[in-house]
Protein backbone atom coordinates (compact mmCIF):
# COMPACT_ATOMS: atom_id res chain seq x y z
CA UNK A 1 0.00 0.00 0.00
CA UNK A 2 1.51 2.70 -1.07
CA UNK A 3 0.74 6.86 -0.79
CA UNK A 4 0.43 9.24 2.29
CA UNK A 5 -2.73 10.34 4.02
CA UNK A 6 -3.44 13.94 3.58
CA UNK A 7 -6.02 16.81 5.16
CA UNK A 8 -7.76 17.00 2.23
CA UNK A 9 -10.59 14.84 2.66
CA UNK A 10 -11.86 12.56 5.55
CA UNK A 11 -9.38 9.68 6.14
CA UNK A 12 -12.08 6.85 5.19
CA UNK A 13 -12.45 8.22 2.15
CA UNK A 14 -8.46 8.39 1.80
CA UNK A 15 -8.29 4.78 2.33
CA UNK A 16 -11.01 4.02 -0.16
CA UNK A 17 -8.68 6.23 -2.90
CA UNK A 18 -5.53 4.58 -2.14
CA UNK A 19 -7.17 1.16 -2.41
CA UNK A 20 -8.60 1.82 -5.60
CA UNK A 21 -5.20 3.78 -6.95
CA UNK A 22 -3.67 0.06 -6.10
CA UNK A 23 -6.82 -1.73 -7.64
CA UNK A 24 -6.40 0.35 -11.13
CA UNK A 25 -2.17 -0.10 -11.05
CA UNK A 26 -2.46 -3.73 -10.69
CA UNK A 27 -0.77 -3.57 -7.16
CA UNK A 28 -3.74 -5.59 -6.29
CA UNK A 29 -5.24 -8.02 -8.59
CA UNK A 30 -9.14 -9.50 -9.46
CA UNK A 31 -9.02 -12.03 -6.77
CA UNK A 32 -5.92 -11.15 -4.56
CA UNK A 33 -6.20 -10.37 -1.00
CA UNK A 34 -6.28 -6.68 0.41
CA UNK A 35 -4.66 -5.14 3.30
CA UNK A 36 -6.62 -5.70 6.26
CA UNK A 37 -8.16 -2.89 8.85
CA UNK A 38 -5.27 -3.66 11.38
CA UNK A 39 -2.67 -3.78 8.56
CA UNK A 40 -3.74 -0.53 7.22
CA UNK A 41 -4.49 0.98 11.04
CA UNK A 42 -0.71 -0.01 11.84
CA UNK A 43 0.60 1.84 8.12
CA UNK A 44 -1.56 4.92 8.62
CA UNK A 45 -1.72 5.20 12.49
CA UNK A 46 -5.72 5.51 12.39
CA UNK A 47 -8.33 4.11 14.20
CA UNK A 48 -9.16 -0.07 12.69
CA UNK A 49 -12.45 1.19 12.49
CA UNK A 50 -11.63 4.03 10.29
CA UNK A 51 -9.38 1.55 7.89
CA UNK A 52 -12.88 -0.44 7.82
CA UNK A 53 -15.16 2.34 7.07
CA UNK A 54 -12.61 2.78 3.83
CA UNK A 55 -13.15 -0.75 2.74
CA UNK A 56 -16.85 -1.49 3.55
CA UNK A 57 -17.40 1.40 1.15
CA UNK A 58 -15.65 -0.35 -1.72
CA UNK A 59 -18.03 -3.41 -0.41
CA UNK A 60 -20.44 -1.64 -0.73
CA UNK A 61 -19.65 -0.20 -4.28
CA UNK A 62 -19.17 -4.56 -5.42
CA UNK A 63 -14.72 -3.17 -6.02
CA UNK A 64 -14.02 -5.57 -2.58
CA UNK A 65 -15.87 -8.82 -1.08
CA UNK A 66 -14.83 -10.57 2.09
CA UNK A 67 -13.92 -14.29 2.67
CA UNK A 68 -15.13 -14.84 5.99
CA UNK A 69 -12.13 -15.32 7.86
CA UNK A 70 -10.13 -15.20 5.13
CA UNK A 71 -9.77 -11.37 4.34
CA UNK A 72 -10.92 -8.79 2.06
CA UNK A 73 -11.00 -9.61 -1.73
CA UNK A 74 -10.66 -7.80 -5.23
CA UNK A 75 -14.21 -8.81 -6.73
CA UNK A 76 -14.29 -10.06 -10.25
CA UNK A 77 -14.36 -7.19 -12.58
CA UNK A 78 -13.64 -4.25 -9.37
CA UNK A 79 -10.86 -2.62 -11.47
CA UNK A 80 -13.52 -2.00 -14.64
CA UNK A 81 -15.72 -1.20 -11.63
CA UNK A 82 -13.33 1.61 -9.91
CA UNK A 83 -12.76 2.81 -13.46
CA UNK A 84 -15.95 3.48 -14.20
CA UNK A 85 -16.46 5.09 -11.13
CA UNK A 86 -13.67 7.21 -11.30
CA UNK A 87 -14.69 8.00 -15.09
CA UNK A 88 -18.17 9.16 -13.72
CA UNK A 89 -16.85 11.58 -11.01
CA UNK A 90 -14.04 13.07 -13.57
CA UNK A 91 -16.74 13.25 -15.57
CA UNK A 92 -18.86 14.83 -13.01
CA UNK A 93 -15.61 16.94 -11.62
CA UNK A 94 -14.50 18.48 -14.70
CA UNK A 95 -15.73 18.40 -17.94
CA UNK A 96 -19.76 19.15 -16.92
CA UNK A 97 -17.78 22.86 -15.58
CA UNK A 98 -16.10 22.67 -18.66
CA UNK A 99 -18.72 22.49 -20.46
CA UNK A 100 -20.91 25.03 -17.88
CA UNK A 101 -18.15 27.55 -18.61
CA UNK A 102 -18.17 27.17 -21.87
CA UNK A 103 -21.74 28.00 -22.65
CA UNK A 104 -21.82 31.20 -20.20
CA UNK A 105 -19.00 32.06 -22.64
CA UNK A 106 -21.06 30.99 -25.79
CA UNK A 107 -18.91 28.46 -27.25
CA UNK A 108 -20.63 26.18 -29.68
CA UNK A 109 -19.88 22.25 -29.21
CA UNK A 110 -17.47 22.36 -31.78
CA UNK A 111 -15.58 25.49 -30.50
CA UNK A 112 -14.99 23.62 -27.37
CA UNK A 113 -14.22 20.49 -28.66
CA UNK A 114 -11.58 22.36 -31.03
CA UNK A 115 -10.01 23.50 -27.81
CA UNK A 116 -9.51 20.29 -26.38
CA UNK A 117 -8.26 18.56 -29.61
CA UNK A 118 -5.80 21.38 -29.11
CA UNK A 119 -4.99 21.45 -25.51
CA UNK A 120 -4.13 17.47 -26.11
CA UNK A 121 -2.23 18.11 -28.96
CA UNK A 122 -4.52 16.39 -31.69
CA UNK A 123 -5.74 19.27 -33.36
CA UNK A 124 -4.99 22.38 -35.29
Amino acid sequence: MRGALGDQALIYLQIAQLLEDDILRGVYREEEQVPSTNELSRCYNINPATAAKGINLLVADGILYKRRGIGMFVSPGGVEKVRKKRKAAFCQGYIQPMINEGRSLGLTGEELLAMVRKAIGEGE
